[in-house]
């Protein structure tokens, strides 16, 4: 259950650092470099804690070997 929760997450916080490089996209198409940077920097920090949320999720809730 617990895997499944961290995943979805995970997946979730893709989404949102998708569509902020939709907008950092957008700003740099319409020459506003400022908006194209932030939000380039924003879509960078949420796919680096949706990569951390779904390999955390897959080290913390393998079955214990004792």
């Amino acid at each position: 259950m617990f895997r499944i929760f961290g995943f979805v997450v995970g997946i979730a916080w893709l989404g949102l650092a998708f569509g902020a490089f939709k907008n950092s996209a957008a700003g740099w198409g319409a020459n506003a470099s400022d908006l194209g940077f932030w939000w380039g920097v924003i879509g960078f920090f949420l796919t680096i804690a949706a990569t951390g949320a779904m390999v955390g999720t897959w080290l913390h809730t393998r079955p214990r070997h004792d």
